[in-house]
């Protein structure tokens, strides 16, 4: 079923419920499966909006927050030499990129909205959001990995393979 498909099929009482719990601190939750399917649902919801923009607009004029300048910065400082186009799992999750991404995405708490959700981040930068190329992050580590991507021409890939036309 289709995610539009689910939030319809919540109904508008359902949809505000929805939202409210989503607002609340994790901690009023144990593990929640209801509370995890929301969230996955929220999740893929940016995902796909995301992917979608950079298939329709040059990647390279997109702005996401009002602070890229300083995030893509402080990106490129601390990971000077981390492959945006092809991400492994380790480089967001092992122990030692913890401790590198740990401080790095702490130093946006209150100036990025929901720096610490979790989002969908796809590891191989030229192709789309599937079960094998996607990676739970931070929404701190998906804006700067995808704003790294999208200045330095890595999304250009999407653009163009979505943007070009099929001729008669």
């Amino acid at each position: 079923m289709a995610s539009d498909e689910v939030l319809a099929s919540l109904g508008v009482g359902g949809a505000v419920a929805a939202a409210h719990a989503l607002s609340l601190p994790a901690d009023a939750y144990g593990n929640d499966p209801r509370l995890e399917a929301m969230w996955a649902m929220k999740a893929y919801n940016h995902a796909e909006v995301y992917f979608n923009l950079i298939s329709s607009v040059d990647p390279k004029f997109l702005k996401l927050t009002k602070l890229d300048d300083e995030i893509y910065s402080s990106f490129r400082e601390t990971f000077k030499d981390l492959d945006i186009k092809l991400l492994k799992t380790d480089d967001l999750k092992s122990n030692e990129a913890k401790e590198r991404w740990r401080p790095f995405c702490n130093q946006f708490e209150g100036l990025v909205e929901d720096f610490n959700y979790g989002t969908l981040l796809r590891l191989d930068c030229g192709k789309d959001y599937t079960e094998e190329n996607t990676l739970f992050a931070t929404r701190a580590q998906f804006f700067a990995v995808e704003i790294a991507r999208n200045r330095e021409g890595c999304n250009d890939v999407v653009f163009k393979s979505k943007s070009v036309k099929p001729t008669s």
